[in-house]
């Protein structure tokens, strides 16, 4: 039977893309499903480390450097190209731009209008936008901030809801006072030249009213934009910021489509299975946005040494090079002299096992994954 020498997954997806076809065209589109799978399939001993870093090597350096702006809004804009790419490899935890795009739930993602209202409740509002004066009281060290309240109208946030927001912070206690926010800072510790606690005490007034302005008193925190646009059939919302937690667990928000180019992210909520399903995807959107082809069975191999061991390492000294046993093989990648160094202060030994090493010291390198090594161990004759 051919269904059994296929994958699962194949049979899978040919169940529901050849669900019209008649029993002759099934088996006949089954024969070169198989085919096609057997050509596909790596040959024992293949150097598939080499070729893949040949392969996203080559096209790599004809990767242009850009970023591009939905709409032209700067805020909210995606890094493309070779910058990317590089994010991705390194897997870095902070990314240039990290953007979201929210799936609503099907009875609103089709209705503009709640869409819109969606996207305003989802976008992160600082305090300093809802304030009209922020100003420091020198005689009783306190920071007073005047409400805006036609902007809280337009927020839809009251009063009390800020006021909860700020409270139960150890910097700061809060209390209303007219139509203002009264904020005086926690006793901070005693100076020990007193002619300068005076300055220090005003110095930190300072710095605690420009941390107050950054607060996030509506929405969720880190969505900095939103922008609405129609995708296909439906309205989804693009952001500037990330925050998947947060977004998963709100009101109307489809969580089985809405994703983030932020791996750690999707690591840290999701696990790793689907951080190494989003470095496979993000690598595979880069390469192919500037008109690259790369077999997605290299990309799959990355995307699987990435995440191996449990959590997502980059491919950096500090990553996936910290791991290899060879001496002289983490000297090749960078920083070769606090290496040999450290292996010579340690005495640390290099069975020159892997390519990189054998390459340095020229001898037959050990090509090929997979195969298997024939050990016999042969008794000494006694004559």
């Amino acid at each position: 039977m051919i269904e059994d020498k296929l994958p699962k997954t194949l049979m899978q997806e040919f169940e529901e893309l050849g669900a019209k076809l008649t029993a002759a065209q099934k088996k006949q589109a089954l024969a070169m499903l198989e085919e096609a799978y057997i050509k596909a399939k790596i040959a024992p001993g293949e150097a598939i480390g080499m070729i893949t870093a040949e392969s996203f090597g080559e096209p790599g350096t004809q990767m242009t450097l850009n970023v591009f702006h939905l709409a032209g809004v700067a805020e909210v804009g995606v890094t493309l190209g070779l910058p990317r790419l590089i994010e991705i490899l390194d897997a870095r935890k902070d990314i240039k731009t990290p953007a979201m795009e929210i799936h609503l739930d099907p009875e609103i993602s089709n209705d503009p209008n709640k869409v819109r209202q969606v996207a305003a409740s989802i976008k992160a509002v600082q305090l300093r936008e809802l304030a009209s004066e922020f100003s420091i009281n020198l005689q009783k060290f306190q920071i007073e901030i005047t409400l805006n309240k036609k902007k809280l109208k337009e927020f839809n946030i009251s009063e009390a809801e800020i006021l909860k927001k700020l409270s139960g912070s150890k910097l700061f206690s809060v209390k209303t006072l007219k139509d203002a926010l009264v904020i005086k800072a926690n006793e901070p510790k005693a100076s020990k030249d007193p002619n300068k606690e005076e300055d220090d005490q005003l110095l930190a007034l300072y710095k605690l009213k420009e941390k107050i302005k950054e607060i996030c008193v509506g929405g969720i925190n880190g969505i900095k934009q939103v922008m609405p646009i129609k995708s296909k059939n439906e309205f989804v919302i693009i952001t500037a910021g990330s925050n998947l937690k947060e977004v998963l667990s709100f009101k109307h928000v489809d969580p089985s489509k809405t994703i983030t180019n932020n791996i750690y992210e999707v690591f840290r909520v999701l696990g790793i299975e689907a951080a190494r399903q989003a470095i496979l995807k993000e690598a595979e959107t880069v390469i192919s946005n500037q008109g690259l082809d790369i077999d997605i069975r290299h990309i799959m191999f990355i995307a699987d040494l990435m995440t191996n061991s449990g959590t997502v390492k980059g491919i950096t000294r500090s990553g996936i090079t910290s791991e290899k046993e060879s001496v002289l093989a983490k000297a090749s990648f960078e920083t070769p002299i606090k290496h040999i160094i450290n292996a010579a202060l340690i005495g640390e030994e290099d069975t020159l096992n892997s390519v990189i090493e054998n390459v340095m010291t020229n001898q037959p390198i050990p090509v090929g994954t997979g195969l298997p090594d024939l050990i016999v161990k042969v008794k000494k004759d006694d004559k």
